[in-house]
């Protein structure tokens, strides 16, 4: 039997080009003022570069989502390097826009996100590591907001913030359930003042929302000052400025904040900005990166996180809306071997051919298919080529996608790279073309009231009956709309796994209920966060995390990292 190499060994073997030269075939000039190196193979490209393009017209932005996530994978970073690499081999100009990859999931469950096979973005170690220290720097300034808070309390409390009602809690990136509620000041100095704080992973910080919403410095800085951390003993707002920490916060996002570049294996280039989850924030690299993409290609590839029942649908209702983005395609990445588990097929059973259980499977394929349509958009499906694949399955899905009027694709871009999606790319294309045909919408108007968004995502995308809630999360949204926020668009946090709250619940299940367990006000990042089912801000390692099988090797490289 075949060994195949591994992501890393394909990784460390490939040989990338010096950073100016991929920065030139965009147009990017060698010059310092244009951008700043990183190391041999990174830069960050400068403000003073990026104002000149304002006048250029926008490239076609091609969204990348995917079916449910299963243990099986999907393969949506993967196919949207594969994408951009092909693109790139038919001629076309093209950039991969993805977000940064955390700590927390690339030491415990899930791993890296820098793409597999030769569909790769590299240097892959850095970039599933520390990277360019953009995630240090959210998290610094996130903390700073956080001892400013209790400082300000300890130095006498002039703003007389009540200590039971501050919702601004600290993050790590990295996950770590013990964390998630603790006990601070309880001695020393600051022991009258202890009260109950709880740590989120920084992926999930309003901090990291901002920073992937804002248009420009001035912009994070004004959101920064609007974030709301408290409340005052009568029941008002406090916000970052009133304690002054929108300025030392932007400081320490001054260098963060400008796009990271780097190369896929076939040295086309890739903007690397930005992190936040899909589930539990809004899944989508910076603003910032993917409008200075438009100006420097004509094609952008970029991905939201999870299925498109929670990436896609925050990257239209929230990213799109915030910056004005009309994306021109959407491609829904699918496995045969994740629709059969969708079909009721375990993981250890996927090598056998199953055409019965991939039909049933389709169902998840096909809600995901109608709710972009929803939105106005022409979808176009990936199917992820696994070895196992047989030419009946594929069938399967050829034929169905057929039968919806859906045009589809057979990629093999983990094996073949850019070669193995060249078919998807012109296909891709012909949709861009033809996208002014398109009549992309929201799926609700700003002016519904937030109860009322919940209800439109829980019913149109979740297949779900209703909502439940209790009269204090109920409360909660109607104080944030007295307030002036019912304009805000929707965050909700739940699993990835499912349609339902449920993550056991495979397929497309309908008439099931959402309940809510808590909202949260993002005033900084202008949105609102709904929190349903057992949906954690603060992840905790699975039985056997990833950080098992990572370490150094005698020569001192990198193993297990994936």
């Amino acid at each position: 039997m075949k060994k195949f190499k591994s992501d890393i060994e394909i990784a460390r073997n490939s040989k990338l080009k010096p950073i100016s030269k991929i920065l030139k075939k965009i147009n990017v000039p060698d010059n310092p003022r244009a951008f700043s190196p990183m190391g041999r193979h990174i830069a960050k490209i400068n403000f003073e570069f990026l104002n000149k393009l304002k006048k250029k017209k926008d490239g076609h932005l091609i969204l990348v989502t995917a079916i449910t996530p299963t243990p099986a994978g999907e393969g949506k970073t993967t196919t949207s390097v594969g994408l951009n690499d092909g693109l790139n081999k038919i001629g076309e100009k093209s950039i991969v826009c993805l977000r940064e990859p955390s700590l927390g999931p690339s030491f415990g469950m899930k791993g890296g996100a820098a793409g597999g096979g030769y569909a790769q973005v590299v240097p892959m170690e850095q970039i599933n590591l520390h990277f360019t220290g953009d995630f240090h720097a959210i998290t610094s300034a996130h903390n700073l907001l956080s001892a400013m808070i209790d400082n300000h309390i300890y130095w006498g409390n002039k703003l007389n913030i009540d200590e039971k009602k501050i919702v601004w809690k600290r993050v790590m990136d990295m996950n770590d359930r013990a964390l998630r509620f603790i006990d601070i000041n309880t001695s020393g100095v600051a022991k009258d003042f202890r009260r109950v704080d709880g740590f989120d992973i920084t992926v999930a910080s309003e901090v990291m929302a901002i920073f992937c919403l804002a248009k420009d410095l001035n912009d994070l800085e004004k959101k920064i000052g609007n974030i709301t951390i408290a409340y005052n003993k009568e029941g008002q707002s406090i916000f970052a400025k009133d304690l002054n920490a929108h300025g030392p916060m932007t400081v320490l996002l001054k260098e963060a904040i400008r796009p990271n570049v780097t190369q896929s294996l076939e040295c086309n280039p890739a903007i690397i900005h930005g992190g936040p989850f899909a589930n539990i924030a809004h899944g989508c690299n910076s603003v910032i990166a993917t409008t200075a993409a438009l100006k420097l290609s004509d094609y952008v590839v970029t991905e939201a996180g999870f299925g498109a029942d929670l990436g896609a649908e925050k990257f239209l209702n929230i990213k799109c809306r915030k910056a004005g983005l009309k994306p021109s395609c959407v491609v829904i990445v699918a496995t045969i071997r994740a629709l059969k588990m969708h079909g009721g097929v375990e993981k250890g059973n996927l090598k056998k051919e199953d055409t019965a259980s991939l039909k049933k499977g389709l169902i998840n394929l096909e809600r995901h298919i109608l709710n972009i349509k929803k939105f106005g958009l022409e979808p176009i499906v990936a199917i992820n080529h696994f070895s196992l694949d047989t030419k009946k399955e594929i069938d399967v899905v050829l034929n169905f996608c057929n039968d919806m009027k859906v045009q589809v694709s057979e990629c093999k871009h983990w094996a073949m790279g850019g070669k193995g999606t060249t078919d998807l790319a012109k296909k891709v294309v012909k949709i861009c073309k033809n996208s002014k045909k398109s009549s992309f919408k929201f799926l609700y108007e700003d002016s519904l009231n937030l109860w009322d968004k919940i209800e439109k995502i829980v019913k149109e995308i979740y297949g779900g009956d209703r909502v439940i809630a209790n009269e204090d999360v109920k409360e909660k949204l109607k104080v944030f709309e007295n307030n002036g926020y019912k304009n805000l668009p929707v965050c909700i946090a739940k699993t990835q796994y499912s349609f339902s709250t449920d993550p056991k619940l495979k397929g497309a299940p309908s008439n099931h209920e959402i309940p809510i367990r808590e909202v949260r006000l993002s005033s900084g990042a202008e949105f609102i966060v709904v929190v349903c089912g057992s949906i954690m801000t603060m992840p905790g390692l699975p039985k056997v995390p990833a950080a098992y099988n990572i370490k150094l090797n005698k020569k001192g490289d990198v193993e297990g990292l994936f």
